[in-house]
């Protein structure tokens, strides 16, 4: 039984872990703004997107890309950052899984979803679930290490990297989902990001902390971003680009809607297996 728990989570934990390479930064927009004045400097209108970050409460977004040792990745989710909550359904094309892996974090408790296969390996159960607070190193299993502790991490966050480049520039105007924007480019590293970290609020410079540390233990040491920004000088989509020792990595988000209401309820607990209660259960055994 253990076993299969492993198999399971490592499987579904992909799909958490990979969600964490996107839950850190950016602005989002819906709306159908018109072009940014063309007397505003790239830099200025990146820097003026990254502030409007701040007023977000909740996302709605979808990711597609390649990721290092994960191959290709879709995704799509919607959060809200109080209360924390989260639902994303995600698919990696090395993960062996037969669909799609729903990942929830609700009430403090993170739950994976596998499916029929997950079912078939426990008892019944299609989802687990373990409470971040409760899993610790003595358990041979912790809550990073299944992706629960980079689930806090705001997608709203990462696409506000863009301000570290100095080379930002304007490659032109184009419409992303119906909305017209216009396109900014520029290349980074994660020293000079770093720098830009020192002025930021204690919550911004975690959540951004949180997301380079991530990039780091790809062995990325920088990368180029695109930032695609409406009229109302919100981020409609973002793309990263670079490569690390691990593969290359090329992820696009894009924010469908922002600032509405977002309910994530637990799975059905009949279909759960509480992961703390049977790693105390092997232990016993």
């Amino acid at each position: 039984m253990r076993t299969a728990v492993h198999t399971s989570v490592r499987r579904g934990a992909t799909g958490a872990a990979l969600a964490a390479l996107v839950l850190g930064g950016g602005a989002v927009a819906c709306s159908q703004g018109t072009d940014q004045s063309p007397e505003m400097s790239p830099a200025a209108a990146v820097a003026k997107a990254a502030k409007n970050t701040d007023d977000i409460t909740s996302l709605h977004y979808r990711m597609a890309g390649t990721v290092p040792e994960e191959g290709k990745v879709t995704a799509e989710a919607s959060m809200s950052m109080k209360p924390l909550a989260m639902s994303m359904k995600m698919t990696a094309a090395d993960s062996g899984t037969d669909g799609p892996v729903e990942m929830r974090l609700v009430d403090g408790a993170m739950y994976i979803g596998g499916g029929a296969q997950a079912a078939k390996e426990m008892d019944g159960k299609s989802w687990i679930k373990f409470d971040m607070s409760a899993l610790g190193a003595d358990n041979g299993m912790n809550a990073d290490q299944l992706g629960g502790g980079e689930a806090d991490k705001n997608p709203a966050a990462e696409s506000t990297f863009l301000t570290g480049s100095k080379n930002v520039k304007k490659v032109g105007t184009e419409t992303v989902e119906g909305v017209k924007t216009t396109h900014y480019k520029g290349s980074i590293t994660l020293a000079g990001l770093r720098k830009t970290l020192k002025g930021e609020k204690k919550a911004t410079r975690e959540q951004r902390e949180k997301s380079l540390e991530q990039y780091e233990k790809m062995g990325l040491d920088g990368f180029t971003m695109d930032a695609w920004i409406d009229g109302e000088s919100r981020t409609k989509q973002f793309r990263m680009r670079g490569t690390a020792d691990k593969g290359p990595l090329d992820m696009t988000v894009t924010f469908l809607d922002y600032n509405k209401p977002v309910t994530v309820k637990a799975p059905p607990a009949k279909d759960t297996a509480d992961l703390a209660e049977m790693m105390k259960g092997a232990q016993a055994g």
